[in-house]
């Protein structure tokens, strides 16, 4: 960046300022939800039920994995199994009185929709940038639409491979047409937070999908920069460094902090300029702390116009983990300062239902996420909640937990 075109980023604070005035012109209004829906319940684990009157009035989301979307391994990976798949995801969740599907459209620098940016994603038919002849996305907002059900893309803005998966990237993948864009850590490979035109690359991949699909959202997930960043960026900082003058410049980490809030205000901005009918939302973990590891500035993205519409802590504790309870994780949250256009919802930890996890705890009780909905409940912040994820909707182990989740949403 040249510094006769952009304030020294020792001034970032200013420069979020000044986003967020421009963004507070105008009231967002979010996507209405039907306040009652007829639902007739078919899930895979209980019989017909009668048709019923569901309350929609609150946030009832459900997180969509890639892993739970994937055809890779599937024999037919023909369109019309795509939809027989995603028709069934839809109507469990109607089913089991859910509102919103939230779906991983782009899990690794990658895409589950036509890009103009980034290559078809490995999971539709097991190898990166091949067309699988259908779009999922326009299949799944379809579907959605079908069974009344709002629908936000799940987007992981930075992350290019983890773990060696995938295993092998398309020669149309951004990341190996300009290596430049990226950073390798020990556990894989990210955008760069710090390259503007990496930055743009999300940014426009954002757009396109608020442009070119029937969506109610955009959701960013809890992925920024990785724990093992390490020294990965340091030409980069002495880049920035160099460029604004040393007496100028912020330290590393409050730098890496501006680079964040730079893009999460930049793709606020951008979502609507372009819709007003679109959210944006973050899900960032669910302890406080652990977000300044990742360099999320989550405070500021909660009390400040200007950075997102909701926020969803992942709280995906028992009421009883020793470590940190599910009460006081929400307590730290719901005790923030709100800006009145950001909404709290809640993640909840459906995969941990019928397991031992949270050093035993989740195995002394199959109404611990019934629990914790009736203490949402009774929190006069919260405005909904979202679980994870699909798979504990059919699982065998989580039956009995989320089936008395389920009664208390009829």
């Amino acid at each position: 960046m040249k510094i006769k075109k952009l304030i020294p980023l020792i001034l970032s604070v200013a420069i979020l300022i000044g986003v967020t005035a421009v963004s507070s012109g105008k009231k967002v209004n979010s996507p209405s939800v039907s306040k009652t829906v007829s639902t007739t319940d078919e899930t895979e684990y209980s019989s017909k039920d009668e048709i019923k009157e569901t309350d929609f009035d609150e946030m009832r989301g459900i997180w969509i994995s890639y892993i739970e979307l994937s055809m890779e391994k599937e024999s037919d990976k023909s369109e019309q199994a795509f939809r027989n798949k995603f028709e069934k995801i839809a109507e469990n969740c109607k089913g089991y009185g859910l509102n919103t599907l939230i779906v991983q459209v782009r899990p690794y620098g990658d895409a589950l929709y036509k890009s103009e940016y980034y290559p078809w994603s490995h999971i539709l038919t097991g190898t990166q940038g091949k067309n699988p002849g259908y779009d999922p996305l326009k299949i799944m907002c379809e579907i959605s639409r079908k069974y009344n059900l709002q629908i936000h893309a799940w987007i992981n803005p930075y992350r290019v491979t983890l773990n060696e998966t995938p295993n092998k990237l398309s020669n149309d993948n951004p990341y190996v047409k300009n290596k430049n864009l990226g950073l390798t850590t020990e556990s894989g490979i990210i955008l760069d937070p710090s390259n503007e035109e990496a930055r743009k690359l999300i940014i426009n991949g954002v757009i396109e999908i608020v442009k070119n699909y029937d969506i109610d959202g955009i959701q960013f997930d809890d992925y920024f920069y990785p724990e093992d960043i390490g020294d990965c960026d340091s030409k980069s900082y002495e880049s920035y460094v160099s460029e604004i003058g040393e007496k100028n410049s912020m330290n590393i980490d409050n730098w890496r902090l501006a680079n964040v809030n730079m893009l999460i205000c930049e793709t606020y901005r951008a979502i609507h300029s372009e819709s007003n009918n679109v959210v944006f939302g973050i899900s960032p973990q669910g302890n406080i702390d652990n977000n300044k590891k990742l360099y999320a500035d989550v405070k500021s993205w909660c009390n400040c116009r200007g950075f997102v519409d909701y926020i969803c802590p992942q709280i995906y504790f028992s009421t009883e983990n020793p470590a940190l309870t599910f009460e006081d994780a929400l307590e730290s949250w719901s005790t923030l300062n709100y800006d009145d256009n950001v909404k709290l919802y809640v993640g909840l930890a459906g995969y941990k239902a019928g397991t031992d996890d949270d050093e035993g705890t989740w195995a002394e009780s199959s109404s611990i996420l019934s629990d914790e909905y009736k203490i949402l409940k009774n929190n006069e912040k919260s405005e909904g909640f979202m679980i994870y994820s699909y798979s504990s909707l059919i699982s065998d182990e989580s039956r009995e937990e989320m089936q008395n989740l389920r009664n208390l949403l009829h």
